[in-house]
C-alpha cells in the first residue's frame, strides 16, 4: 500500500527537502516488500496480492499540500514504531527478528528525519508543557481516581499526552476521510468515509474538553490542508484499506490511553469511544469483503473439513 502512496506523493511535491522525505520513505516500502517477500517464497506460502500499479494514479491532480505529506509521513512512521515493536517478541527466527529490528531502526530514522523537518519548517504543534515536580508525592485518597463528581484534579503527564496524542490522530484521519469522500467513486464506501469523519469530530471534541477544562492547548485541525480536486489518487480498494487500517491502530491507541488514564471519567470515555471504532471498523471490514477486496490471512487448518 505504501508503495502506491508514495509513488503519488512523489509525483505531487514540489519541496525538495518534503521529496527527499517521501523517496526515503518510498525505498523503506519496496525494502521491506522484497524482503518479506523472500521470506514467504522460502516457506512456500503464496506472496500476499497487496496492491498493483492499478491501485494508483500518480497523473491525478494534487489532492493533498506538501506539508500534509510530511503530517501523513510522521503519523504512519509512529503506527509502523507501534506494530514492529508488538511483533518483534513474538518472533523466534532469527531472519525473521532481524528483518523487524532493521525495520524498527530504519522507521525511527525516518520519523526523527521527519519530525526534524517539521521542526524547522515550524509545522510541528508541540504537546503542552508541565511545570516540574519540586519533589516526589504520594497520592493521598481515591480523588486521584475520581472524575465525575466533585472537584476534579488536574490532568497527569500520561494523561495529557494520550490526550494530545490521539486528538491529533483524529484529526489526522478526519483531514483523511474528507479528502477521500470528495474522490472515491462507490457511493457506499463514500458514506462510509462520511460516518468516519463525523465520528473523528466527536471523539476531537470529547478529548480537547480534557485540556481545555485544564487550561491546556490542543492540536490544530489540518483540513486546510485538502485541495478541491475530486478526481481520485488511489482506488476505491486502497482507499478503504487505508482507513481500516487506521481504525485498527485508534482501537489500539484508545486501549493503551485508557490503562494509562486513571481518572475514571476518562477511562469511561476511552471505553466508549473505543467501542463506536470498534464497530465502524468492523463495518468497513465488512465493505471490503463485500467487494472482495480483503486477502483472507494464513490461518490454521480446518480439522472437522478435512476429516470429513
Amino acid at each position: 500500500m505504501f508503495r502506491c502512496v508514495y509513488q503519488y506523493f512523489i509525483a505531487c511535491t514540489e519541496d525538495r527537502e518534503t521529496k527527499n522525505i517521501l523517496s526515503h520513505a518510498l525505498d523503506l516500502a519496496e525494502q521491506h516488500i522484497k524482503v518479506i517477500s523472500g521470506i514467504f517464497k522460502e516457506e512456500g506460502h503464496s506472496v500476499p496480492a497487496g496492491f498493483t500499479d492499478d491501485d494508483v494514479h500518480p497523473d491525478a491532480p494534487r489532492l493533498f499540500s506538501d506539508e500534509f505529506f510530511l503530517y501523513y509521513t510522521e503519523q504512519m512512521a509512529k503506527g509502523a514504531l507501534v506494530t514492529y515493536g508488538a511483533i518483534l517478541p513474538l518472533t523466534y527466527r532469527n531472519d525473521v527478528r532481524e528483518h523487524f529490528m532493521s525495520c524498527i531502526s530504519s522507521t525511527m530514522e525516518l520519523m526523527n528525519e521527519t519530525k526534524d523537518l517539521l521542526l524547522s519548517k515550524g509545522l510541528e504543534v508541540r504537546s503542552p508543557y508541565i511545570p516540574p515536580l519540586a519533589k516526589p508525592e504520594m497520592v493521598k485518597g481515591e480523588h486521584f481516581l475520581a472524575g465525575w463528581l466533585g472537584k476534579q484534579r488536574p490532568l497527569t503527564a500520561i494523561e495529557i499526552t494520550h490526550l494530545f496524542a490521539n486528538i491529533q490522530t483524529n484529526y489526522f484521519g478526519g483531514t483523511l476521510v474528507t479528502a477521500f469522500a470528495q474522490c472515491v467513486k462507490d457511493e457506499e464506501v463514500k458514506q462510509y468515509f462520511v460516518r468516519g469523519k463525523q465520528i473523528t469530530k466527536k471523539h476531537t471534541r470529547i478529548f480537547s474538553r480534557y485540556l481545555q477544562e485544564n487550561d491546556l492547548p490542543a492540536p490544530v485541525t489540518w483540513d486546510a490542508e485538502i485541495t478541491d480536486s475530486q478526481e481520485p489518487p488511489f482506488s476505491d480498494k486502497l482507499m478503504m484499506f487505508q482507513l481500516n487500517m487506521m481504525s485498527a491502530a485508534g482501537i489500539g491507541n484508545y486501549g493503551t490511553a485508557m490503562s494509562a488514564s486513571p481518572r475514571r471519567d476518562i477511562a469511561a470515555d476511552y471505553s466508549r469511544l473505543l467501542a463506536e471504532v470498534g464497530l465502524y471498523a468492523e463495518d468497513g471490514a465488512q465493505i471490503l469483503i463485500n467487494h472482495e477486496w480483503m486477502e483472507k490471512p494464513p490461518h490454521a487448518a480446518d480439522r472437522d473439513k478435512l476429516i470429513k
